[in-house]
């Protein structure tokens, strides 16, 4: 091998090397901070609420890796939550996870929760504190008894107001009010994806370091996907709009049923791949099943900022503005092309 040509290989191993290290150094807080470009109070706020969120979500991953092997951590607590819904172990821990990391931020004044009636005060974070973090601790929690993928959803909103009374009325506002939004999948790997109006980029937990570390940024979801995502075994209680979309694409070759039961998971899936979720209502309950702070609207935020559309099927979720703070939502979203083809059946239905 000629010296040049020695050279030339070298500095080729250098550059890979390089890259390489970059890569391992883009940590979460460190993101966040390039995304802002900026090194203001309210950027290093942010990055050290990024940075808690990521500890909440190595916690609960550690939690979940032992689940099985742990007494008192798997199965139903015999409680029900403020939904009325059967309280799961997990549940609990997650939700308990989330306050107890924040409750040491002195960022945060507030915690609202779906497992939680009311938001949780930190009051000696307070007078200083102006955030407020609304999540879903374990999405899919029914999937950790039998090894399954689970997620948590999160979103991060500047307090407007006092709130003297206690009642976080300012929270009562629509999607556009986030300030960041995102989720975290318990899968193979764990996995943080996230929003902070500038694009969403994805990290993955290297235990070896113990740090999320960037795994690919601008996530753009495609305009159409293969994927339709539902759960079919509410067929007969939907509108009939709904069911005549199944039927659609029962007979429309290009299309692959795909319902994990987390709905991370699957909205994850609809994010890289393309297609479309849905969780309508029913005609008993129009308002369907998922919240709309903790849920659909953080959801929203992400898909959108990639792309992507998400919907009532009247009404793009983001513009929703709530009446009450574990308000409910129909669920439409993903790729514009798919999202706009189950609008057409729903218009054309009414």
């Amino acid at each position: 091998m000629t010296k040049a040509a020695e050279s030339l290989e070298r500095s080729l191993i250098d550059a890979t090397a390089d890259r390489s290290l970059d890569r391992d150094c883009t940590t979460l807080s460190r993101h966040v901070l390039q995304q802002l470009q900026s090194f203001s109070a309210e950027a290093q706020d942010l990055s050290a609420l990024m940075n808690r969120i990521a500890l909440a979500g190595k916690l609960i991953a550690r939690h979940l890796s032992r689940a099985g092997l742990m007494e008192g951590v798997l199965g139903f607590t015999g409680e029900t939550n403020v939904q009325g819904e059967s309280v799961k172990k997990m549940d609990v821990y997650a939700n308990d996870v989330f306050i107890a990391v924040f409750k040491q931020s002195g960022l945060v004044c507030r915690l609202a929760s779906e497992e939680m009636e009311k938001p949780y005060y930190i009051p000696e974070n307070c007078p200083i504190g102006r955030y407020t973090l609304l999540y879903d601790p374990i999405d899919g929690s029914s999937n950790t008894d039998i090894n399954l993928s689970l997620g948590s959803i999160f979103s991060i909103r500047q307090q407007e107001g006092e709130d003297t009374d206690g009642s976080a009325q300012d929270l009562l506002a629509p999607g556009d009010k986030q300030i960041a939004a995102g989720y975290i999948l318990y899968g193979p790997s764990t996995m943080l994806v996230y929003t902070i109006g500038k694009g969403v980029h994805s990290f993955t937990l290297d235990p070896s370091l113990g740090e999320f570390i960037l795994t690919e940024e601008n996530i753009q979801i495609p305009n159409h996907g293969p994927v339709y995502s539902v759960n079919e075994g509410n067929f007969w209680q939907w509108d009939e709009s709904i069911r005549e979309y199944i039927r659609y694409v029962h007979r429309t070759e290009g299309y692959t049923a795909r319902y994990s039961g987390a709905m991370v998971s699957d909205i994850h899936r609809i994010l890289i791949q393309g297609g479309v979720f849905l969780y309508p209502g029913t005609v008993q309950k129009p308002e369907g099943k998922l919240r709309l702070l903790y849920e659909t609207a953080p959801l929203a935020f992400v898909i959108e900022q990639a792309g992507g559309r998400a919907t009532t099927g009247h009404e793009n979720i983001l513009d929703v503005v709530p009446t009450k703070l574990h308000q409910r939502t129909p669920l439409i979203i993903g790729s514009k092309e798919d999202v706009a083809k189950v609008e057409s059946f729903i218009q054309n239905g009414h």
